[in-house]
């Protein structure tokens, strides 16, 4: 049974920048393994983590860093959550997350299908 899906697209120049603006927000928005990627596979992380908040109903008090975009076999991306993301998704019965990136002509996007 499907419990929520969410879609994001981030626009990967003004992503950019905004992380210039404010170097803290990689901290902030990003766990270690993920803060040296390129700048769309950042922003396709990025838009994967609003996805998944969205796929979860949104609810205030999710922190971003316990939601970590992973490769499994063959580079295919996967999350892998905890803390206050675990215990939403627990909460609402979610067993499995499917999550699908795309990044093309300046702009990254994700969805994510969360299944119960």
């Amino acid at each position: 049974m499907i419990v929520g899906v969410g879609i994001d697209v981030v626009d990967v120049a003004r992503f950019g920048r905004t992380l210039e603006r404010t170097p803290r927000l990689r901290d902030r928005l990003f766990t270690p393994d993920e803060r040296d990627l390129p700048l769309a596979s950042l922003a396709a992380r990025f838009a994967a983590k609003e996805a998944l908040a969205k796929a979860l109903g949104a609810p205030v008090g999710l922190s971003w860093l316990d939601a970590t975009v992973v490769r499994a076999e063959h580079g295919r991306p996967r999350l892998r959550i905890r803390g206050t993301v675990e215990a939403r998704a627990a909460d609402l019965g979610v067993h499995e997350l499917h999550v699908s990136l795309s990044h093309d002509a300046g702009i990254s996007s994700a969805v994510v299908v969360a299944e119960g």
